[in-house]
């Protein structure tokens, strides 16, 4: 018996077989949790339709930026499942054109309101369709990353949006803890997804973490949907309000290179 048994999950951001939220899918499924997986749009339907039958879930429509489908994907979930006691939050855009060059130049007055839309906002309204269906408590997690409170190269936009996310956490943190409903986030290494292919330098990227991170390796989704899956389950009861980092402790290191690189 897996020690999420029991346990009535809604993921929303699985789009194929490398996204990390397929990655925490995996976990959940694997430690006894019901599955309800997402999909934006009929293209992504036709990608997550094969997925959910892996894993045995139930599928819905939801797109994130539509008041009136998040409210549906609530209602459907309330008359076929009657709660809900995890909520999955892996969404996160900006614009290609925002992810090149310089920031300043980069970002758009849209490209800012719409990755801040989509990948911050997106939570909250998520949270607030979620918790009348929490009755007993909860516990919602989405997916960040060091771009949130480091500058890195071409993330651009979508570091500020992650900070606004970030920040998002906390503040539903303290605003549903009396309702025993725990917020928290995965800070993850970069993995080379579909979203993180808009990155340019993502090859270069991976490289330099594996070079400089404590465990000389780049996370994994197995590691990630590991630690989501602890985050969701009873296992981590007293823990709300925090970012884990799961990086293979490339975020600790001071140095961009390694000393045994020195000649």
């Amino acid at each position: 018996m897996g020690f999420m048994t029991g346990k009535r999950a809604l993921i929303v951001g699985v789009a194929t077989d490398r996204s990390i939220a397929w990655g925490i899918a995996k976990a959940m499924h694997r430690e006894g949790a019901k599955l309800a997986i997402s999909y934006a749009n009929d293209k992504l339907k036709e990608r997550v339709l094969p997925l959910a039958a892996e894993v045995g879930a139930l599928t819905l429509p939801l797109d994130v930026t539509v008041d009136r489908e998040i409210e549906g994907a609530f209602e459907l979930l309330k008359r076929e499942w009657g709660g809900l006691d995890v909520l999955v939050h892996a969404v996160a855009y900006a614009p290609r054109e925002a992810l090149t060059g310089g920031f300043v130049e980069a970002t758009s007055r849209e490209s800012f309101r719409m990755a801040h839309d989509i990948s911050s906002y997106s939570l909250t309204a998520l949270a607030r369709g979620a918790a009348p269906l929490m009755k007993g408590g909860g516990s919602i997690i989405t997916l960040s990353y060091l771009g949130a409170v480091r500058s890195v190269p071409s993330y651009n936009v979508m570091g500020l949006a992650k900070a606004s996310l970030e920040a998002n956490v906390r503040f539903l943190a303290a605003d549903m803890g009396p309702a025993g409903i725990r917020v928290n986030g995965i800070s993850a290494g970069p993995i080379k997804t579909l979203a993180a292919a808009g990155i340019p330098g993502l090859r270069k990227m991976l490289g330099r973490v594996a070079d400089v991170a404590p465990l000389r390796r780049n996370v994994t989704l197995e590691d990630v949907g590991n630690a989501a899956a602890f985050l969701c389950s009873d296992l981590s009861a007293g823990i709300t309000g925090e970012i884990l980092y799961v990086d293979c402790g490339y975020n600790t290191v001071g140095m961009s290179f390694p000393l045994e690189a020195e000649g």
